[in-house]
């Protein structure tokens, strides 16, 4: 298991945040590692909506099914499954004056034999990370405006 945990500012109001959040389809604008995020289903977003997300690491391209497993007014988790690996993404907010704080949770677990990569593989996803804490706050800025 490989589990890395990033706090971020962003200069947008909380509700703002959240509704460009909630839509997964937007990492492609914020997670650095995300190459194509299409919605599997239709309507609103909501608790059960469902993406398929393509990611490249290391080199390698790699597909998960992520499902919105928990939307809230200050928190949303998107579980992403593949045959290799379970991904969490746990995003809590916190309103500060006009700005919204994130800690950001990633989580995987990876399965069968894939689970003796996980601690070769830490500081590839420590630095997918780093470069979250870059990349979400300008997304945000650009999607929701001042």
């Amino acid at each position: 298991m490989v589990h890395v945990v990033r706090h971020i500012d962003v200069a947008r109001p909380l509700p703002a945040v959240i509704a460009y959040l909630a839509d997964f389809a937007h990492a492609v604008e914020w997670d650095p590692g995300t190459r194509e995020c299409l919605r599997l289903d239709e309507g609103p977003v909501r608790e059960g909506a469902l993406w398929r997300n393509v990611s490249e690491f290391r080199g390698r391209s790699t597909t998960l099914t992520y499902r919105l497993d928990r939307m809230g007014s200050d928190r949303l988790t998107f579980v992403g499954t593949n045959d290799t690996a379970t991904s969490t993404d746990d995003l809590t907010f916190t309103e500060r004056g006009g700005r919204t704080g994130i800690t950001y949770e990633a989580t995987i677990v990876f399965n069968g034999l894939a689970k003796l990569a996980g601690p070769f593989l830490r500081r590839e996803f420590e630095r997918l990370g780093d470069g979250v804490t870059h990349t979400l706050p300008d997304a945000v800025a650009a999607a929701v405006g001042a």
